[in-house]
């Protein structure tokens, strides 16, 4: 039996398996890049999807703001979001790093109160997003439409009606 020292250069002890023939494929060109001209060309980016809203918890406290212009007590806007004090505060700090929401604290009846209100800079920014959101579904409504026709007809192809 030979040793690991005496292995050859391919890593064996010189005893290699047939080489396999393998097939050559036929070369399909590449297709052509689409170019802004075509109309095609990030057709399906939609820029407007911001990811600091588009994450489903800041999502639903921008929507708990926009509907409540004045602002909303930071144990009110939890509720409404279903989210815990650490999960909300976190987000609420990202919005507002991004300048969409202002914090403010004070106080009532000797406690202090968090009171959250999104920006003016945050509501066009958030309605602008939604304004890509419809976008989005129109898109996909559409392409589904498209689709679910072209399935029928491919179904219906070759029959007559009787």
């Amino acid at each position: 039996m030979k040793n690991a020292d005496s292995l050859d250069a391919t890593g064996s002890h010189g005893k290699t398996a047939p080489a396999k023939r393998q097939a050559k494929r036929p070369e399909v060109p590449a297709p052509e890049p689409k170019t802004r001209s075509q109309g095609t060309a990030g057709r399906f980016a939609y820029e407007g999807l911001e990811r600091v809203i588009h994450e489903k918890a800041r999502l639903g406290i921008m929507t708990s703001l926009v509907a409540h212009p004045d602002g909303l007590l930071f144990s009110d806007l939890k509720e409404l979001c279903a989210l815990t004090d650490g999960n909300l505060n976190r987000h609420l700090q990202v919005l507002r790093e991004a300048g969409l929401v202002e914090i403010r604290k004070g106080l009532k009846r000797n406690r202090t109160q968090t009171m959250c209100r999104i920006t003016r800079r945050g509501r066009d920014r958030f309605l602008h997003y939604l304004s890509t959101l419809e976008k989005v579904v129109a898109d996909a409504a559409e392409a589904a439409d498209a689709e679910s026709g072209k399935k029928s007809k491919r179904a219906l192809r070759g029959f007559a009606p009787a």
